[in-house]
């Protein structure tokens, strides 16, 4: 992987705001539980034909795994294997009243931004989404990927160089 591809400078941004191993358990939780309350009121809306049906939880993890595509494709591919059945269990919860899957949504969503915000403070770190609401809620699901690989000691040439990377930037800024 080159060093200054597109990938790098994410994963190198990511990382280094996400070295505190209880933040990182706290975002392993807390993205798929924000992603989980966002897709439950996304499934109530669904385009349909007679012969096809597609919410639009399930078309949004798809439109994320085609963006997520453009960084990596084993990255994406899982985010697919953790979105579908993210996407699966929001459905369930969005088929109920709309008082109770907004609830769920709602309990979902606001609950995993709190634990986000814990994480950063033991990170001491401002998250991202303060910056860059956009930017941080489109790439969070891909890094709770890179963080499930990195756990399982999956690519560790990959995050040998993120952190390489890291320690040259912070020795620049020091020097």
């Amino acid at each position: 992987m080159k060093r200054n591809s597109r990938l790098m400078d994410m994963l190198v941004g990511y990382v280094s705001a996400h070295q505190h191993p209880l933040n990182v358990a706290i975002h392993l939780v807390g993205i798929p539980t924000i992603m989980f309350g966002v897709f439950v009121m996304l499934s109530r809306v669904e385009i349909a034909t007679d012969d096809f049906s597609l919410n639009f939880a399930y078309l949004t993890a798809l439109l994320l795994f085609v963006f997520y595509l453009t960084f990596d494709v084993i990255f994406a591919l899982a985010f697919l294997l953790m979105a579908l059945p993210i996407a699966y269990l929001a459905t369930l919860a969005g088929d109920r009243t709309l008082a109770a899957s907004a609830t769920i949504a709602a309990g979902a969503f606001f609950g995993g931004y709190a634990a986000q915000f814990v994480g950063h403070a033991v990170e001491k770190s401002a998250p991202v989404i303060l910056k860059h609401p956009v930017q941080a809620n489109l790439a969070a699901p891909f890094f709770t990927v890179v963080e499930i690989f990195k756990f399982l000691g999956l690519r560790d040439e990959l995050f040998d160089t993120v952190q390489a990377r890291i320690s040259e930037l912070r020795h620049e800024k020091t020097a």
